[in-house]
């Protein structure tokens, strides 16, 4: 088994019948990739009797869409709530909660990784699995650009944009890049944070070296 398909998130044993598929749905993806997501495999890898997966979605549309809500669901888990920084804990809180995340899906996330990416490349090929993962994928932004905003950024929407790229950057060379073998510390990576935000948030005189 894969480093990647070792991560695969099992199904939880309270999950409704919609998370289930969508949790198998993503199972598939990072162990088959998107030619193994089909309806007959979602209902054997969800332990569901045949013909439920298209009850619930009949469309091959419908099922990536229950993989991309259940995708944005599971990633909504990785930092909860409690552990997100207020908008006024200060610089070193917002370069601890963002350092934790990106730790945690290059250890125990990975295949969340995986299967976004699959669902990502195929949303280039769908324009109408575009615009879902798009709409989907605005419920991480929006929170972003605000924390950007408490911490005192001039530019919070360009500077979010930034420190998005530069996760994701990270991720796909830690996950399915070169650096797939290397797993950086929260230390680390909590020195790339502090090390980007203070470039962008540092009020610099306008002309200085």
């Amino acid at each position: 088994m894969s480093p990647a398909a070792a991560g695969t998130p099992a199904p939880e044993p309270t999950a409704s019948r919609a998370e289930r598929i969508g949790d198998a749905a993503l199972a598939l993806l990072v162990e088959r990739g998107m030619r193994g997501l089909t309806h007959r495999a979602v209902d054997e890898r969800a332990g569901l009797p045949q013909g439920s997966t298209s009850n619930h979605a009949r469309t091959r549309q419908a099922l990536l869409e229950t993989a991309v809500r259940r995708q944005v669901q599971r990633e909504s888990e990785v930092l909860t709530p409690h552990e997100m920084p207020g908008p006024d804990s200060g610089h070193a809180a917002l370069v601890d909660a963002l350092a934790l995340a990106l730790h945690r899906y290059l250890t125990d996330h990975r295949s969340l990784l995986v299967s976004r990416y699959e669902l990502a490349l195929e949303a280039t090929r769908r324009p109408e699995l575009r615009s879902f993962f798009d709409a989907a994928g605005s419920t991480f932004h929006t929170p972003l650009i605000a924390m950007m905003t408490a911490a005192g950024s001039p530019e919070p929407q360009r500077h979010a944009l930034s420190l998005i790229a530069w996760c994701e950057g990270l991720m796909f060379s830690c996950a399915a890049g070169s650096f797939h073998a290397v797993v950086p510390s929260r230390t680390e990576l909590r020195t790339g944070f502090d090390e980007l935000l203070r470039g962008m948030l540092t009020n610099r005189p306008t002309g200085a070296g």
